[in-house]
């Protein structure tokens, strides 16, 4: 396979942390619960979300435990009374790998790999395997090496014990120290790799730039489905479209950016735009490298944020979920936020929508909250609804006169605004009562300048 074909598909990718090959990964998790640590989420909400990690990829979790943590210790992270227990039950209870709900180092792994015996792995390790899993696409599968390498890159400055293992303790003292040859080498590779894995994925940015200049010369607003993992956004997705988008009750069901056509009440026509779901604690390198696909959510005209609300760690994640949108730039001053409360079917019936407010609040500044359950399709119409009002309060309406000799500009408004109203024709033309989105209000003044009758801008 030529390495310069761009189109062709990677060969291979980086190499899976966890190899399941011949039977199931037996694992024992570990949640440290560090004192004087802060974090929105409850202790128990992060054990479970943690074991949901470890599901995603069909793990055997044998073992699950929450850890106190007085100090974190620069060797081992947990201390040498925790590490001795995980010594014993990895013995006993034959287990291959540790998962960590922390960012270690890398000496902190090692060391604990050499006092339990097992594999260690750390948050961000296993978050990248199942990125690595679920990746569908080219460019979800770049997105995924990069942050992989960007993390191993990381770990080989610091650590590489076994390329010692593998050369020996022999060496040229001009090579600054055993394995130091290798090391360098194995460190311009994955340099390199990343390198070409950037310049791929700017390639694959200016196409989707492109496609999204196409759209734009287009009357569809796009309308981005944000929310935490596992909040339900592809089944919302799907059957407001009818698409068959993967969605399953697992983490990062959904990784690369899906785009159907969705006809509101009235007639108007929106691209909705399902994305990677986010999670408390993701990568830096795994945001960073999945940036070209959250540019549907940065140029998005409406973002509906959707919250699991059944989940008694709710509030934690949707407050999550506004980091991230805020470290991409987006925000209720930016773009209209709706929020979707998902899961109603699973609370206690009730007639009175205000009940819901016991339950949930809203985060921030919202243009409207919509209690739905992608399950039974209740509240669908509804949202429909609240995303009309909310792209008319963005749009502006105008009353413009076309003279008979302009057709190519009725043509123009037919493609690129909502038409209202027609007036009668008169001898000088007709004159059209439309409304103009934001994105194409530059374009239609610039064209119509000097036959805008009145506005309500």
């Amino acid at each position: 396979m030529d390495e310069n074909d761009d189109t062709a598909a990677e060969p291979g990718g980086p190499k899976a942390f966890i190899d399941q090959r011949e039977h199931p990964t037996r694992v024992g998790l570990v949640v440290p619960d560090v004192r004087g640590s802060f974090s929105q989420h409850s202790i128990d909400a992060r054990k479970a979300e943690f074991e949901g990690l470890a599901e995603a990829i069909r793990l055997e979790v044998v073992f699950s435990e929450i850890v106190k943590v007085r100090e974190v210790k620069p060797a081992t992270f947990i201390g040498g009374g925790h590490t001795e227990m995980l010594a014993g039950r990895v013995k006993g209870e034959d287990i291959d790998l540790l998962l960590v709900d922390a960012a270690l180092t890398a000496i902190q792994q090692r060391n604990l790999e050499k006092e339990t015996g097992a594999k260690v792995l750390d948050r961000t390790a296993l978050i990248l395997e199942i990125f690595g899993e679920r990746a569908a696409t080219r460019e979800g599968v770049l997105q995924v090496e990069l942050a992989h390498l960007n993390y191993q890159k990381g770990r080989l400055v610091r650590s590489w014990t076994h390329l010692e293992r593998q050369r020996g303790s022999g060496g040229y003292g001009f090579m600054g120290g055993p394995g130091e040859t290798q090391i360098e080498s194995d460190r311009r590779q994955i340099t390199d790799r990343i390198v070409l894995l950037e310049e791929r994925l700017e390639k694959v940015r200016k196409v989707r730039a492109q496609q999204r200049g196409k759209r734009e010369d287009t009357k569809f607003p796009v309308v981005a489905l944000v929310g935490y993992t596992n909040a339900g956004k592809s089944s919302i997705f799907n059957t407001l479209t009818g698409a068959g988008v993967f969605a399953k009750d697992l983490l990062f069901a959904t990784l690369d950016t899906t785009l159907r056509k969705l006809a509101l009440p009235h007639g108007r026509e929106v691209m909705l735009s399902d994305t990677v779901g986010f999670v408390a604690d993701l990568p830096t390198d795994l945001v960073a490298a999945f940036r070209a696909t959250l540019e549907e959510v940065v140029d998005a005209d409406i973002i509906l944020h959707v919250r699991d609300v059944a989940n008694d760690d709710h509030l934690a994640q949707a407050l999550d979920v506004l980091k991230v949108l805020g470290d991409l730039g987006v925000s209720a001053e930016t773009t209209p936020i709706i929020e979707v409360w998902n899961k109603v079917d699973l609370l206690p019936a009730t007639d009175d929508p205000d009940d819901l407010l016991n339950i949930a609040t809203p985060t921030g500044k919202v243009a409207a909250i919509v209690p739905v359950s992608a399950k039974t399709g209740q509240g669908l119409d509804a949202l429909k609804l609240a995303i009309e009002a909310g792209l008319a309060d963005k749009s502006r309406t105008y009353h413009v006169h076309v003279p008979h000799a302009a057709g190519a500009d009725i043509g123009w408004l037919h493609s690129h605004a909502e038409i209202i109203t027609r007036d009668e024709p008169t001898e000088k033309g007709s004159g059209f009562v439309v409304r103009v989105e934001p994105r194409q209000k530059t374009a239609f003044l610039e064209r119509f300048n000097g036959r805008i009758e009145s506005s309500d801008a």
